[in-house]
This record gives structure tokens, C-alpha cells and sequence, in this order.
């Protein structure tokens, strides 16, 4: 399934001509699928070992993002994240940097994985706080470290109000657009966060969320880590039950500007994934819908 123009081709003749050329030793593995997201397809290497190959140049910025500062950002997080093991460089067939990780076992967070919603929101809130005390050991956010998640509000709006009208031609009728960009609106009268820049994941939605043996696990897929605000990391509860989402606003203490900028953010994925993947990709624009769905809902209640 091709996403993005100029995504580069991938099939398991492509992992094994790269573990052939680069990893001899593990060329003779079982390579199987193990999944594809918007930025990445991923295959696994025996038991325990995971290759992740990113579907266009401009995502394989995270490669080298990743294996320089996950090593470093690991010992000081409470769960484990992924461990970079191998770092390929591009060939003629695959012309980008790519990666191999060590597998973590685990399920993502759905309901018939995690025993207990506000447990979870508790502790995935427990993991945010640690990330967002990690000292920046000299990183500042430029380059690959500087991603519009964790920027200003206003500094997306000029392609966020093109998203709307986008929402509006294609799901206007199932879905409350006008609201949404109500919330995207108060949050941009909000005066700008006055924290310190901070280490963020970027993208904390189920997906990337291990569960074993009912509780969070691991964190997966640092291919947004960036060093900016914090607001944006909050926007993926959204995605999470109800009693998890208030057990993350309980733990984390949030005060109510911080918390309607972080739904600012989640109306913003939602609506440009709807706008930029309505033709391409169905599953994840139905991923979009109902994280908008999950936000009019939460504040119809509140």
C-alpha cells in the first residue's frame, strides 16, 4: 500500500538483499512482516530481532535521530523503548538509511489487552513525566529534533484551516467540523505555554503502546522524538478510554489551558490525517475519525 509519493518500494527480497550485504550473520533468519505505519514498514528477523525501514526519504530523518539518542534517553525512562542494534546505510536496492532493533514482545493497547484503563492512564502518565525530565544533555530543538508537534499552536494553523474545509467535503455530514475548529480556535486566544523546552515522543497514540500481562510495557516508535513544548505530547489520550484519559489528567496534574491546547493538538492530527490520508489510507483515517469523535464526545460530557 503506497502512502506518500516517492515512497520507496518495499518487500522481504528488499530486507534480505540488505541483511545479505550489511548482517551476513543474521541473513539465513526468518524474516516475516511485522506490521507498517504511516512512516514505516517493519519486518521481523527470528525471535528477536526487528527491521524497520522508513517508506520515503524525508522519514528516514529518524533513523540516525533515533540511533544516536535512544541509547542515551533509555536507562532514564521507567519501561523499555526500543534498543537500536544495527544501523544499515542505503544500497542500490534501497537507496535510505534503515534500522535493526531488538524485538520487544508485547500487544498494543486495546480493549481486550489492557486490564485496567486507569491504571494504564496512570502509568503512561508516569512515563511522560520522566521523559519530560530527562535533562536535553546538550540537544536543543533544531533539525531533526524540531517537529511541529511540539511548536505553537499558530504556527500550524495556516495548513490546519485547510484541513477543515478538507474534513468539511469529505466527513462534514458524520461529524461536528464546526465544533472541532471552535476548540482549535479558543486554543490559539490562549496565551503561549511559558515551560522550558523538553524531551517528546511525539506520537503516544495505542499503537505504540506494548502491553503484557494487562499493563503498559514498553513505548515504541521514537521516530517523532523532539525537543520542544510539551502540549502536543498530552493530544494522543484522545485515543484512550475515557477512565484512562482522566487518569492521566488526575496524575499528571494539568492545568486547563495546557489541557485544551493538548485537545488543540489531537483536533489537529485528527483533521489532517482525515485530509491527507482520505484516499490512501482507510484504516487510519477511521483512526482519525474517532479520536475527533472521542474529543466532542469528552467535552459534550464535561
Amino acid at each position: 500500500m503506497t502512502l506518500h509519493e516517492n515512497e520507496i518500494p518495499i518487500d522481504e527480497s528488499v530486507v534480505r538483499s540488505l541483511l545479505k550485504a550489511q548482517c551476513p550473520e543474521w541473513a539465513d533468519r526468518v524474516v516475516s512482516p511485522a506490521g507498517a505505519g504511516t512512516d514505516n514498514t517493519m519486518y521481523r528477523l527470528g525471535d528477536d530481532l526487528l527491521v524497520r525501514l522508513p517508506r520515503t526519504a524525508d522519514k528516514a530523518r529518524s533513523v540516525r535521530k533515533e540511533q544516536t539518542w535512544l541509547p542515551r534517553l533509555a536507562p532514564l525512562l521507567p519501561r523499555p523503548v526500543p534498543e537500536p542494534v544495527h544501523l544499515g546505510t542505503p544500497t542500490a536496492a534501497f537507496p535510505l538509511p534503515w534500522s535493526v532493533y531488538r524485538w520487544i514482545d508485547g500487544s498494543e493497547a486495546q480493549p481486550d489487552t489492557v486490564q485496567d484503563w486507569a491504571a494504564f492512564g496512570t502509568d503512561l502518565a508516569a512515563f511522560v513525566r520522566e521523559l519530560h525530565h530527562i535533562d536535553l544533555m546538550g540537544a536543543t530543538r533544531t533539525g531533526d529534533l524540531s517537529w511541529y508537534r511540539g511548536g505553537h499552536l499558530r504556527d500550524s494553523d495556516p495548513w490546519i484551516s485547510t484541513c477543515f474545509d478538507d474534513c468539511r467535503s469529505t466527513v462534514g455530514a458524520e461529524l461536528d467540523v464546526e465544533t472541532l475548529e471552535q476548540f482549535w480556535r479558543a486554543a490559539l486566544a490562549l496565551p503561549d505555554p511559558a515551560g522550558p523546552h523538553v524531551w517528546l515522543h511525539g506520537d503516544l497514540k495505542p499503537t505504540n503502546l506494548l502491553v503484557r500481562r494487562g499493563a503498559l510495557h514498553a513505548v515504541i516508535d521514537f521516530g517523532g522524538l523532539s525537543v520542544g513544548l510539551p502540549d502536543a505530547e498530552h493530544s494522543t489520550v484522545w485515543d484512550l478510554p475515557p477512565r484512562a484519559r482522566q487518569a492521566y489528567w488526575d496524575a499528571s496534574d494539568l492545568d486547563e489551558r495546557t489541557w485544551a491546547r493538548a485537545r488543540a493538538w489531537a483536533v489537529a492530527v485528527g483533521v489532517s490525517g482525515v485530509s491527507y490520508y482520505w484516499h490512501t489510507y482507510p484504516a487510519f483515517v477511521a483512526e482519525c475519525r474517532a479520536r475527533l469523535q472521542a474529543i466532542l464526545a469528552d467535552a459534550a460530557a464535561r
